[in-house]
Parts: structure tokens; sequence; C-alpha cells
């Protein structure tokens, strides 16, 4: 048996080493605090399993890359923050539409623009939803601990993989910088996904047939022998651009559904200490490790205090937090935006409780001890 690995590893180290456990094989990127580690890192690893680094001259030309290099079959990954994720946005619409697995990380700074480069923030929530232009949805997810980094990193590629969809990997600076013991899985703990292969024969391949039950068409790779085209319009079957309303619309609802319609497969979160909980602290990221604290030492006061902290950010567990909304009082949303993720939470749960929420863009985290005082400012 393969023994397990103990490491003190960073946060965006843990990203590059997931990445590679998930069959990583192309990166491109361009170096931007505070994610300039995970290119780094990429540059050293990647060789090592036989694969390809380079750093492009702009964010867009690093978007296009790895859409490339997926197309050739390599599970393809880039990282950027701020700037250069707004930079990204065209390209995810590109992936979006023409169903090209692949794994964006945000590692979030502050802003808008040049903004705090080396400051924490969680400024980047709606963009990583509504970012792109033109009706769409997106795998977008947010892990808070250097081995949930690991390990959601390598969920990243199995849900492009199997859903044909770019997938955004969320972080911020401080579990991008912040270094953990963890424990390394061997590979035989790790569960790896690739895309479907086509299982028609090249003369009767059409990239964006579907087979009955089964919205994600298979996915050639170019040199396999399959000819087909790739475009940014709306396409029809055979990937050639149509003007067709029907088709455009099939085409769409198609490319949202085969997300909306799978969130029991999807869709992961945590809850802590819910079970009595007259008050629920919606949190993610780095946030959500002060709010733990926070509740904590709330509940030794005696106050029935409980988490719902999302790792997938998008799309939303909606279920989950319409029960939670109707067992609770209250819901304080703590996040460090001035109310990003509230909105979505307050559109669910604002009919039947009351929705809250505290947040600052100063470039600081939000402490255990201002989450206690804004919970016992709020209960009087």
């Amino acid at each position: 048996m393969p023994k397990k690995t103990v490491k003190l590893m960073q946060g965006n180290e843990a990203c590059v080493e997931g990445a590679i456990a998930a069959g990583m094989k192309f990166y491109a990127g361009y170096p931007i605090t505070p994610s300039t580690e995970i290119a780094e890192l990429s540059a050293a690893k990647l060789p090592r399993v036989g694969g390809k680094f380079i750093q492009m001259e702009d964010e867009i030309a690093s978007i296009s890359a790895i859409i490339g290099a997926s197309l050739t079959g390599k599970k393809s990954m880039t990282a950027t923050s701020g700037p250069g994720f707004s930079l990204k946005q065209e390209g995810i619409g590109y992936a979006i539409i023409s169903e090209v697995p692949c794994v964006i990380v945000n590692v979030q700074r502050g802003g808008p623009s040049t903004g705090l480069p080396t400051s924490p923030a969680q400024g980047d929530i709606m963009q990583a939803r509504w970012g792109t232009h033109g009706e769409h949805s997106i795998i977008a997810l947010y892990p808070s601990t250097v081995r949930e980094i690991y390990d959601t990193t390598i969920h990243a590629f199995n849900l492009a993989e199997k859903y044909r969809t770019p997938v955004i990997l969320l972080m911020d600076e401080v579990i991008g910088h912040m270094r953990e013991k963890i424990e390394i899985p061997t590979e035989d703990d790790i569960e790896i996904y690739n895309r479907k292969k086509p299982t028609f024969a090249p003369e009767k391949f059409r990239p964006y047939r579907i087979k009955e039950g089964d919205i994600v068409p298979e996915m050639a790779s170019f040199g396999e022998g399959y000819r087909f085209h790739v475009t940014g319009l709306v396409h029809d079957e055979t990937g050639f651009p149509t003007n067709n309303g029907k088709i455009a619309e099939e085409l769409i609802k198609r490319l949202v559904y085969k997300i909306e319609k799978n969130l029991s497969d999807i869709v992961e979160y945590e809850e802590y200490r819910v079970e009595d909980a007259d008050e629920i602290i919606v949190a993610y990221g780095a946030t959500a490790r002060s709010a733990k604290s926070a509740i904590d030492a709330l509940r030794k006061e005696g106050k029935k205090i409980g988490m719902f902290r999302p790792i997938t950010i998008w799309p939303v567990a909606y279920e989950q937090i319409l029960d939670l909304s109707k067992r609770v009082d209250k819901i304080s949303v703590i996040e460090m935006n001035l109310g990003q993720y509230f909105q979505e939470i307050d559109r669910i749960a604002g009919k039947h409780t009351d929705v809250v929420n505290y947040g600052r863009v100063d470039g600081e985290l939000i402490t255990p001890e201002e989450i206690i005082s804004f919970i016992k400012g709020r209960r009087g």
C-alpha cells in the first residue's frame, strides 16, 4: 500500500499539486499577484510529468491558449487575479458556448482596477457568475483550507471534464498564501473523471450530437482523426454556425440545463453546528474560518449559532438555503465585499427569515472578534 505524504504546504502550491493529480498537462498564464506562485510552481512541476507550461503575453492569450490545448485533449488550467480575471471573461464565454473543459483559478484581491494587489478580498463573486455576457450557467468553487484547495482543484477538473464546461476556482489572498500541514492522498484515493470520447466512426461524427438521456456531447480531440468545427457563434450539432432561432434556443437551454439540472452532483457545502441553531452565518473562503471561530466562542456563551459554508458558490445551494431559512430566525452573510453573495441569499431566504450582511472592503480579513461583535449587536 502506498503511503500518504504529509507536507507543510501553501494554498497556491496545493492548487498546483491538485491540478497535476487531476491530470493537468498544460498551463498558460501571466504572473499576477496574489496568484503568481501557481504559475511559478506549474512551470517547475509540469515538465516533470510530461506537461507544458507557457507564459503568455497577457490574460486574453492565456485563456485562449488553454482552450486550444483542451481541444487537443490536454487537461488545462490558467490562474489570475483581479484585472486578469476581467480580461478572461470573453474567453470564458467562448469556452461555455463551444463546450471546452478548462479550469480558471482566480485568487482574489482588492479592486476595482489595480486596486489593492497584495490584500485579500472577495469582490469577484458576482463577476464569476455573470462576468461573461449572455444567458449561461457556470460552476464556481471556493475552498477554505489548504487541503480543501487540493481536493477542490481536482473536483474542478472532474466537473469541467464531466460537463464540458469551464470551471472557476475562486480563492482569496489569505488562503492562497497561508500554509498548513496537510495529508496528501495516494493515487488510489483520488477519483479522476475524463471526458467522454466519441463512439461514432469519424465519418459519422457530429461534435455536438447528444444522446437520449445525456445532454453532454462526446468530445473528440484534434489529431485523433475526427474533423470538427469550433466557433463562438450559435451552432448546430455539426459545429457550424446557424441563425435558426429554434436551434439557438435549444443550444442555450442545453448549456444552462446541463449544470442547473445536475445540482445534486455539483453542489457541495458544509453545515457547522446548525442542528439546533436559531441563527445561521453564511460565509466562504477565509471569512468562513473566522466565522467558525466566532461560532465556537458564541456557543460557549449559550448562543445557538451555526454556519452554512458554500463550497460550490455557483450554482447556488438553493434547496439547502431555502430549508435553513424556514428553520432559523436570522441569517447573517459575512463576506469581504459589500454584499455580493448576500443578494443571492436574500433572494432565496428573505421571504422566510431576516437576512442581513456584514462586509468590509479595506483589504483586511474579517476577524472572529468583529463577527462576534456584529452578532451580539444584532441580538441587542
